[in-house]
């Protein structure tokens, strides 16, 4: 069966092949008018064709121009929101960099200033050490120039002190001499002159004692409170100044006295009343004191 279909089919593309001959045969005799003729109709019917197909299409155009127009508008309306949103971002954006960018410039600026204070703080610290030390270095030079200069200007008293022992200064003795009588007398010399107290070479002139013998004796009355010793500088020398601290009691300032003698001394008593005799309102110890007083101004 297969085999007739195919014979049968190329039978009849056979006969169609013929027939394209015969016309391609039958046009070539034509004249040749004809031909251009034939030619040119299609040409014009094509033409009218295409007129009309451009009176269709221009309708259609407006339609679609039309139609478009609007979509155009609506296409530039919804763009335009979207080109805002989007200049709007970046501005917020760039907003948000710029302020994180000058946060991060004031931090580092801040952390800058920071460490130049701490840096200042060190050196003001580091200054001051140095001061301290060269101040403390000074004040141990000047204290060793001090006791240099203290070693080199010793007073006869201050080479006494470190020979003698403060029991041997206590317990000095000056031969044929009563040592509570000129005790007794350095104190009542010494007191005239009360707290501007006298040099210490005057009161050995005074008292005609060797320079060493009076400077032991100062001491002695020193260790047992009764003057004090100031060291000045005299006449480009150190020597001391004597100041009365405590005046012994004499005898002598009882002389005179209307006690001593006065008949109704037992009687007498502070607590006595007027008639009765009291030291209180005695005219007899009131004149006494009056003329004791101005012989002492004299």
């Amino acid at each position: 069966m297969k085999k007739t279909k195919q014979t049968d089919n190329e039978n009849e593309i056979k006969k169609q092949l013929e027939e394209l001959k015969a016309q391609l045969k039958h046009q070539k005799k034509k004249p040749k008018a004809k031909k251009a003729a034939k030619t040119e109709k299609p040409k014009a019917k094509k033409a009218v064709k295409a007129k009309k197909v451009a009176k269709t299409e221009k309708p259609k155009a407006k339609k679609v121009a039309k139609t478009e127009k609007p979509k155009a508008k609506k296409a530039a309306k919804t763009e335009k929101p979207k080109a805002k949103k989007t200049t709007k971002a970046q501005k917020e954006k760039a907003k948000k960099a710029a302020k994180a960018q000058k946060e991060k410039a004031k931090k580092a600026a801040k952390a800058q200033k920071e460490k130049a204070k701490k840096a200042a703080q060190l050196e003001k610290e580091k200054a001051k050490k140095a001061a301290q030390l060269e101040k403390e270095k000074a004040k141990k030079a000047a204290q060793l120039e001090k006791e240099k200069a203290e070693e080199e200007a010793k007073t006869p008293e201050e080479e006494l002190e470190e020979q003698f022992s403060d029991e041997q200064i206590r317990n000095f003795q000056i031969e044929k001499m009563d040592m509570d009588r000129i005790t007794n007398k350095v104190c009542e010399i010494v007191a005239e002159y009360e707290d501007k107290g006298m040099l210490q070479s005057d009161l050995w002139k005074k008292l005609k004692l060797s320079g060493r013998d009076g400077s032991r004796l100062a001491l002695r009355l020193e260790r047992r409170g009764l003057i004090s010793r100031e060291k000045i500088l005299q006449k480009d020398r150190w020597t001391y100044k004597l100041i009365i601290e405590q005046t012994p009691i004499s005898l002598e300032s009882l002389q005179n006295s209307p006690c001593l003698t006065c008949p109704v001394e037992q009687k007498c008593d502070i607590e006595n009343v007027h008639p009765e005799p009291s030291p209180l309102y005695c005219q007899l110890i009131e004149d006494w004191v009056i003329t004791e007083f101005t012989k002492k101004k004299k």
